[in-house]
């Protein structure tokens, strides 16, 4: 996710990182190249006697932009609500150790425990969606025994819920019937939050439409140089890469945001998420140490 500080206007128009121009710009170069053949070619396209009009563009151009609009739209919902799920996390991570913390004020040893489950659920549920590795990092929250279950687990997340479970009934003597159904209830809401992940990670938007349209739009901008060149001339060009930055950016931007737990940048911050819920819970359990706070790096991305 891209983290910058207000900007001017003027300023803001010429920002590289962040935007999707990175992307895009050997696409954008090839239509500007393809603009320049067909300015070439314009005596030899007009003796054909073949004229190819602004107007179908001009209708199928708004068709364009209408869909465009509709799948950013539904590709932002996704971000959004992923990013809503994320921030159940931290709800839930708190008030969990919260609870615990205040019915079992002098166990540090244990709350520590929780703790370390509690961050290493967090950082299992952000590697599993972003399809990395897990024992170079929940090695240093699980124990042994802890880390050889989930492993071999496979659902890791769902088994890291199940030793939080463990780890409460094996206190379930010492506390009433309400309050083991409150810490209970947070780990069902964890349990929610990883079950909303996988839906999303796992239902990506329908792909013939996302696949009609990208072909839609690309039609579109290689065709547009034919249709401006006979009015525009030496603009063509100018005109043709401007039209087709609005179009291939748009379509570019809704393939980042259809899955929002990437490393690209405008996803989610899983890292700087998972980071900030640590150090919450190790502040709040009067731990020491802690991890130091992830900052944005020198292009303003927080990942």
């Amino acid at each position: 996710m891209i983290v910058r500080p207000a900007q001017h206007w003027f300023a803001r128009l010429f920002v590289w990182h962040g935007s999707v121009l990175a992307k895009i710009s050997t696409r954008l170069l090839l239509n500007f190249l393809l603009s320049i053949t067909v300015i070439f070619f314009l005596p030899w396209y007009e003796a054909l006697g073949i004229k190819l009009t602004t107007a179908p563009f001009s209708i199928l151009g708004v068709a364009i932009a209408i869909f465009l609009g509709f799948r950013n739209s539904t590709c932002f919902a996704r971000f959004n609500e992923a990013r809503q799920i994320w921030g159940q996390l931290v709800i839930h991570c708190r008030s969990m150790l919260r609870t615990a913390r205040t019915l079992m004020p002098d166990n540090t040893q244990e709350l520590h425990h929780l703790v370390n489950l509690e961050v290493a659920f967090c950082h299992c549920l952000r590697l599993t969606l972003r399809r990395k590795k897990l024992d170079n990092v929940l090695d240093r929250y699980l124990t042994r025994n802890e880390m050889a279950r989930v492993m071999n687990s496979n659902s890791p997340c769902n088994t890291i819920l199940l030793i939080m479970g463990e780890w409460l009934a094996a206190r379930r003597n010492g506390l009433s019937d309400i309050l083991f159904q409150t810490l209970d209830q947070h780990i069902n809401q964890l349990a929610a939050v990883l079950a909303g992940c996988e839906r999303i990670a796992n239902t990506p938007p329908p792909f013939a439409y996302s696949l009609m349209l990208h072909r839609t739009v690309y039609c579109f901008c290689i065709m547009l140089p034919f249709a401006l060149v006979t009015d525009l001339h030496f603009m063509t060009p100018f005109v043709s890469v401007f039209i087709s930055y609005t179009f291939i950016a748009l379509d570019t931007l809704a393939e980042e945001l259809e899955d929002p737990f990437g490393t690209e940048d405008n996803d989610l911050p899983l890292d700087a998420l998972c980071n900030n819920i640590e150090i919450d819970l190790r502040e709040m359990n009067n731990e020491s140490q802690k991890p130091a706070k992830l900052l944005p790096n020198r292009h303003y991305q927080l990942t």
